[in-house]
């Protein structure tokens, strides 16, 4: 069964169980984040509390476990809280955009003419843009918001989607067994729900595991450019973006404030490296020429 193999592959190699290790704690890091770090501001959670109006960060303590940033935010608050928005980024926004890309890649393949003709003519539209220059745009237009950034990203997200999508179906549709069912009388709908969509939608699964941790790396960015979330909310490129004037510390000690730095981006780093160990797994398991 497939479990057992996803199961075997994963307990079985060493990177795949710490990819699954890394994305679980991050996963229980986002559920008991009430718990971890408690919200001062129930209505508004993502609201880093702050310790003052300082402009220097402040060292590790045990008030405060990571740090302050500049202005004295709360570190340790905004690496848990930044956590379970990262989830709702990262998620959200694949699902989306896998939906849409199955759609729009569906439709293509399995009408084909003008259909499949007008569609990835829209494809290549987008992808005639960089996705980080285009979401870049589309946020900037829309304003600097969490929200505003999601659908940014879930804009320039989907068209790979459709494409892989696409070409799979394009395969798929040509099988014997697909053949078979038409021939006995089954048509249109049942024909791609049924046999071609269940047989050709696996790639995409990989790379939607893969895409996750890429969307998080790229919220991050458009946060640390001011075309995210807002100023204060735990998030973990407007952290790195607190961070920006103290990077290179003082005369004295270069590393004066490499907390500043290190928390937040230790924090992407990891949750990046496990989803894309885990997505490394999940093609290995779902490649048929790795049974």
């Amino acid at each position: 069964m497939l479990s057992n193999r996803i199961f075997k592959r994963i307990y079985t190699h060493k990177t795949s169980l710490f990819g699954l290790v890394l994305v679980a704690c991050f996963v229980l890091l986002a559920l008991f984040a009430p718990w971890i770090a408690p919200a001062e501001n129930p209505h508004n959670p993502y609201q880093m509390p702050q310790a003052g109006y300082a402009i220097t960060p402040q060292a590790p303590s045990a008030q405060h476990w990571f740090g302050t940033t500049e202005q004295q935010y709360d570190l340790f608050y905004g690496i848990v809280w930044g956590a379970r928005l990262a989830f709702v980024v990262g998620v959200t926004v694949t699902a989306i955009a896998f939906l849409i890309g199955l759609f729009v890649g569906g439709m293509a393949a399995y009408f084909g003419g003008k259909v499949d003709e007008i569609l990835m003519r829209l494809t290549d539209i987008v992808f005639a843009v960089p996705s980080l220059v285009l979401a870049m745009v589309i946020a900037a237009m829309l304003g600097p918001d969490i929200k505003n950034m999601m659908i940014a990203l879930t804009a320039v997200a989907w068209p790979s989607y459709a494409r892989l999508i696409r070409g799979d179906i394009l395969s798929v549709k040509r099988r014997d067994y697909v053949t078979a069912a038409r021939t006995l009388g089954a048509r249109g709908p049942r024909i791609l729900l049924r046999h071609i969509l269940p047989n050709s939608i696996y790639p995409s699964v990989v790379v939607a595991s893969l895409d996750i941790g890429y969307i998080v790396l790229t919220a991050s960015s458009l946060s640390f450019l001011g075309l995210g979330a807002q100023p204060g909310t735990a998030d973990w490129g407007q952290l790195i973006a607190m961070a920006r004037n103290w990077v290179l510390g003082t005369a004295q000690n270069p590393f004066a404030y490499w907390y500043t730095v290190a928390v937040p981006g230790g924090a992407i780093f990891l949750f990046v490296l496990g989803w894309n160990l885990l997505g490394d797994a999940f093609r290995d398991i779902l490649d048929p020429r790795q049974a």
